[in-house]
């Protein structure tokens, strides 16, 4: 099991202040990672369940898509001292018709899932080159990284651009030591999806296609947050593992 140990090591999580987040975070922490939390307010519950586990958190408050990577992870660096893993889980959506849908959702939605992500991947990616050691980007993409969805256009372009920065990342960063992965996780419990769960005829489209019978919990994605940032995946480089309940292979 020590394949699986992140012990020494410290993981920035971004918007892990509740929902898939928390989840990765607390994770990360049960396998031995101190957690450094970036999200837009202080993370009171994260913080509390990985102090519980005998971790160290380190929170900073930033607004992802406006405030600069750069300055984000040297605000983390001054805290945590160093960054071993970033998980980029951040993200927002956006849901209108496409003949109807508003410049400024589209920007909101790109600059936070696919912008932030990149540029705050490369700094910590910047970082790992310094100090010559080895690291993990584990980003979140999602099922419509595959697939078109509806009503959605901002949010399946960002994750379809996630999946393919991830393999991008993958192809340039191999050489250093770094491995970059996606997390695909398919109809999630959050309040991103508060909206189809409440629609009583889209939720029941929606669970008649996965073949697990459910909506997935955030706590589902914890065995593969913890696989692509040890050393279990050493040999792993530009994958999409999807978390989905058989959704894809529907």
């Amino acid at each position: 099991m020590k394949l699986f140990s992140l012990e020494g090591r410290v993981a920035m999580v971004t918007g892990c202040n509740k929902g898939l987040g928390q989840a990765l975070a607390v994770a990360l922490a049960e396998a031995g990672a101190d957690i450094v939390g970036v999200n837009r307010r202080s993370a009171v519950e994260t913080r509390a369940r990985v102090e519980a586990l005998g971790r160290t958190y380190h929170n900073i408050e930033a607004e992802l898509g406006s405030d600069k990577a750069s300055n984000i992870v040297d605000r983390a660096l001054a805290q945590a001292g160093k960054l071993d893993i970033l998980a980029n889980n951040a993200g927002t959506i956006r849901r209108a018709p496409a003949l109807e849908f508003r410049e400024e959702d589209w920007d909101a939605v790109v600059d936070v899932n696919l912008k932030a992500a990149f540029f705050l991947a490369q700094q910590v990616a910047r970082h790992l080159v310094d100090r010559e050691v080895q690291g993990k980007i584990v980003n979140i993409a999602s099922v419509l990284s595959f697939q078109g969805g509806i009503r959605v256009p901002s949010y399946t372009a960002s994750k379809s651009g996630i999946l393919g920065l991830t393999r991008l990342l993958a192809n340039e960063w191999a050489e250093h030591g770094i491995n970059v992965n996606a997390i695909a996780p398919g109809y999630m419990a959050t309040d991103n999806t508060q909206a189809l769960r409440e629609d009583e005829q889209r939720s029941a489209e929606i669970l008649g296609r996965i073949p697990a019978g459910r909506w997935g919990e955030p706590d589902d994605l914890a065995g593969a947050v913890v696989f692509l940032c040890s050393d279990a995946a050493n040999y792993v480089h530009g994958h999409a593992l999807a978390v989905d309940g058989g959704w894809l292979a529907r």
